[in-house]
């Protein structure tokens, strides 16, 4: 597709999301004959009418598994936007994603609003994530209100939405892992400690889903 036909295109499609769908195919194929649980922001709360919200959106998918695969919408651009067309990166080049150990949506809930936290900092603080980088909380567990031994976030490539070519450019999916202040302290002092932490996690935990149950360290 051309510039040309791309106008073309959206001007016969007035609802045209090719990002969207981008990021809904790459998924479709993870989980054929699925229609995920999806949670859009309210339209005015988000930044682009003055709003704090920088996602548009996050959908839940249900893995054989047995975990909870959740996906941003909003790190990469969405809509038509002919002057992003044929970039090398949409928007920031990636989506936030996260594994849970969990049995429903609403107990996802509380990565939802973790991952629009992280949203707002790279659009705030124009600083984005990459791979084998960890992100540090503040010693207690991520998610407030339930004791858990994880404590902060290591960044992987998730370990089955494979990164893709879209109209806006590339679109890589940034796994986020949860990790105990154990764990974190060790990677701190040794970066080279990161990709044995990963590898050891693998062991027990192939697609590194996170567990806030977890309280065995892997370093």
């Amino acid at each position: 597709m051309n510039l040309e036909e791309y106008k073309k295109f959206a001007s016969q499609h007035e609802d045209w999301a090719p990002g969207w769908e981008a990021i809904d195919e790459v998924f479709k194929k993870l989980y054929p004959n699925q229609n995920p649980a999806h949670y859009g922001t309210i339209m005015v709360n988000r930044a682009i009418f003055g709003g704090d919200q920088y996602l548009d959106g996050y959908s839940i998918y249900d893995s054989p598994n047995g975990y909870k695969h959740i996906v941003t919408y909003g790190m990469t651009e969405l809509y038509f936007n002919d002057e992003a067309f044929g970039g090398e990166w949409s928007g920031w080049g990636y989506e936030m994603t996260i594994k849970l150990k969990e049995k429903t949506n609403e107990d996802c809930m509380w990565a939802i609003d973790m991952l629009s936290n992280l949203a707002r900092y790279t659009y705030t603080k124009e600083r984005f994530f990459e791979p084998m980088q960890y992100i540090a909380g503040n010693g207690t567990s991520l998610h407030i209100g339930f004791e858990s031994a994880i404590t902060a976030l290591l960044i992987v490539e998730d370990t089955e939405a494979k990164g893709i070519d879209t109209v806006h450019g590339r679109v890589d999916f940034m796994q986020l892992v949860g990790i105990t202040q154990k764990e974190l302290e060790i990677i701190k002092a040794d970066r080279n400690q990161v990709q044995i932490l990963v590898e050891n996690m693998k062991k027990d935990n192939p697609y590194l889903v996170t567990d806030m149950r977890r309280s065995k360290s892997y370093l």
